[in-house]
């Protein structure tokens, strides 16, 4: 019994519905680490915006085409995801990050989102509409899937692929293929043909990653220097600063020939320690060098 090319188009579409929600879901850990931090940690919040910027795109073009509800769950999805990162990006990003973060939505999410949206609606009509807003996602999502060639330059040029997690390339290539075949099979080029490229891409980061990947390194301390050493160099200059207040203290009262005694032994104490500092110092810089 032949399977029509719509059931294979649902099957194509739901397995693609399948690896983008865990796709959208990969950041977390990422969040997970700023809320226990409180802080942005210097993350931007450029990803989110435009995958905001693209669920509200592919929304918009599934609607007016009609009959794409596969479209429209996952990038519905998507869309309150995407708003999550960004609520929880605002929240614990510095004053000046966030200022840019606002005005990245605003323009992007608001201004950008919107003329597309009055130029399609009012000057375009039927066909014409889903025509152009689909020519509008496909090259939008073509630029989207450009986007790595920055990674994969920064790998080839320093023959490390610790900037490149192979998982993620992994799922968005297979992702790629998915909805490439979704779009194949309802005749959506749309959909199709920005997918050949993500795939391209996908494929050419996994084969990097083969080539370039490296076992884990340790961060190791510098041969000669110990953290117990350096833990005593503190402690040793924390006593001294103790002794320095307490010396000035008795120069200000008058004091007997005990209490002089007492202070020049205290005296020659902090010589003897300033000597002790000095000589760590030099077996620092040594064992340094």
């Amino acid at each position: 019994m032949a399977v029509s090319l719509a059931v294979l188009a649902t099957v194509f579409g739901i397995l693609g519905n399948v690896i983008s929600f865990f796709v959208c879901l990969s950041p977390i850990p990422t969040f997970v680490r700023i809320y226990k931090r409180k802080s942005s940690e210097g993350y931007q919040s450029i990803p989110y915006v435009i995958g905001l910027f693209s669920a509200m795109l592919w929304i918009y073009y599934a609607m007016i085409k009609g009959d794409a509800m596969i479209l429209i769950t996952i990038n519905t999805f998507s869309f309150f995801v995407q708003i999550f990162y960004i609520s929880v990006y605002l929240f614990y990003a510095p004053k000046k990050e966030k200022t840019l973060a606002v005005k990245f939505v605003l323009f992007v999410n608001v201004f950008a989102f919107g003329l597309i949206f009055i130029l399609t609606y009012f000057l375009t009509h039927g066909h014409k509409r889903v025509q152009v807003l689909g020519y509008i996602c496909m090259v939008f999502a073509l630029s989207v899937f450009v986007a790595p060639l920055g990674i994969i330059r920064k790998v080839i040029k320093t023959k490390s692929a610790e900037f490149m997690p192979f998982g993620l390339s992994f799922f968005l290539t297979l992702s790629a293929v998915m909805w490439f075949f979704y779009g194949l099979l309802l005749k959506d080029m749309n959909v199709a043909l920005p997918n050949v490229l993500g795939f391209v891409f996908g494929v050419l980061q996994m084969i990097l990653y083969m080539i370039y990947k490296k076992p884990g390194t340790k961060v190791l301390e510098p041969p000669g220097i110990k953290l117990q050493d350096i833990s005593e160099h503190v402690v040793d200059v924390v006593r001294l600063s103790t002794m320095v207040c307490s010396s000035q203290m008795r120069t200000l009262v008058p004091q007997d020939s005990a209490d002089m005694e007492a202070t020049i032994d205290i005296d020659e104490k902090i010589k003897g320690d300033i000597q002790k500092i000095k000589d760590n110092e030099e077996a620092f810089l040594v064992s340094k060098n």
